[in-house]
């Protein structure tokens, strides 16, 4: 059994949509706080889940390509596309998790 880009993507999707689940029950304990106003429209969790499910569909639809060209179905500047295109997928999604990390790190340093 070989581990995909796409398996790698939708584990790190779970791990990480747990964590922002928990954080919000947490924040979530005073919501009649001074100055505090609802948010309206989507949790940044769901922006995050769709963001990382359309890397997952990209890596997807990369390795399809990878495997028809294998078959000798697919045309090799369609595999090439596919998997440049799954390639900027991770590595954007990578960067935004770097800089996630650095801002926690960030906030984590300030004094209370």
């Amino acid at each position: 059994m070989s581990i995909t880009n796409a398996d790698a993507m939708r584990a790190y999707a779970g791990q990480v949509a747990g964590q922002i689940t928990g954080a919000e029950a947490g924040a979530q304990g005073a919501p009649g706080a001074k100055g505090v106003k609802p948010v309206e429209g989507p949790s940044f969790a769901d922006e995050l889940g769709k963001v990382v499910q359309d890397a997952i569909e990209t890596a997807k639809v990369g390795e399809q390509k990878a495997a028809d060209a294998v078959s000798g179905q697919g045309d090799l500047v369609d595999v090439v596309t596919a998997i440049s295109a799954a390639e900027v997928t991770l590595e954007t999604v990578v960067a935004v998790r770097d800089r996630v990390i650095g801002a926690y790190q960030e906030i984590m340093r300030m004094p209370i």
